[in-house]
């Protein structure tokens, strides 16, 4: 729920947002726990899953139940992928690392802005299209649309993207 609503407050001012989550493997879950969990989360609309085998930091942590397989971490990928995730990292060594998917998720960005700006300059050649029918027929139209490329529109869209900032107090620390 909170992965929605976090999708959702961010897409109601018209900008994107992206959402990632991981899960940890090997702490005695079923493959079909796993499913229905993904299932959950692209019903949730997050763009980004990661797999990692959960590895026990100390002797005061929850022991590893079981270690899972390379073909197992495959397996889940490929459902996450054909589940409609945007991105699936899935294998023991995989952590969910705020930098491991930064520059993923950066071109994810850069090519979802290419891909608006080439439908707004698809649209606006439908415009100018029908301005050509109105002029034809006497009337006024404005003449003031954007001539720029799609590429010049994505990397002005870059550019006003926010950066993510690293915030120190939101870290936690394993005890």
């Amino acid at each position: 729920a909170v992965l929605r609503r976090a999708k959702d407050f961010g897409n109601c001012d018209g900008r994107r947002v992206y959402t990632k989550t991981s899960i940890m493997l090997g702490l005695g879950e079923t493959a079909e726990e796993v499913l229905r969990t993904m299932r959950d989360l692209r019903e949730a609309d997050v763009d980004v899953l990661t797999f990692g085998q959960y590895l026990r930091p100390t002797e005061r942590h929850l022991a590893v139940v079981e270690y899972v397989t390379p073909e197992q971490f495959d397996y889940f990928r490929r459902e996450g992928e054909a589940m409609g995730f945007r991105y699936v990292a899935s294998g023991p060594l995989v952590r969910s690392s705020y930098k491991a998917g930064e520059l993923f998720l950066a071109a994810m960005m850069d090519e979802d802005d290419e891909r608006d700006a080439e439908q707004q300059q698809q649209q606006q050649q439908q415009q100018r299209g029908g301005e050509v029918e109105e002029r034809a027929l006497g009337r006024r139209s404005s003449d003031n649309l954007d001539n720029r490329t799609p590429a010049a529109v994505a990397a002005e869209a870059r550019e006003q993207r926010p950066q993510p900032q690293w915030n120190p107090e939101l870290s936690v620390k394993a005890q």
